[in-house]
């Protein structure tokens, strides 16, 4: 028996952040490390400033263009946020982002 654990993101339940952001939780841990999938709409932007606490976040952008208030990051970019890092997410075209909590 595989103590494998799975999730499909079009099953996942989904939770609107922010208008035009939408998280889409596909896995936690007992520690709080966390797994989700944050969509953001064409022109949509975060409200205040996301700062990185406790830990880190990584990010994948699976599609569209992120911008994190600074510059943007196209499909396929990698981003490491250290903790204590902020930013604004945002996107002027739309995106969808895997997000990885490592500390929770």
């Amino acid at each position: 028996m595989s103590s494998y654990e799975w999730a499909a993101v079009q099953d996942a339940p989904v939770e609107e952040l922010f208008p035009g952001i939408r998280a889409r939780p596909l896995w936690s841990s007992p520690g709080g490390a966390q797994a989700i999938v944050l969509e953001i709409d064409p022109g949509s932007c975060w409200q205040g400033i996301d700062v990185h606490e406790p830990g880190p976040e990584e990010v994948f952008v699976v599609a569209g263009t992120f911008n994190d208030g600074v510059r943007d990051y196209p499909a396929g970019s990698f981003i490491h946020a250290p903790a204590g890092s902020s930013h604004v997410p945002q996107s002027v075209t739309g995106c969808t982002l895997f997000v990885f909590f490592p500390a929770g």
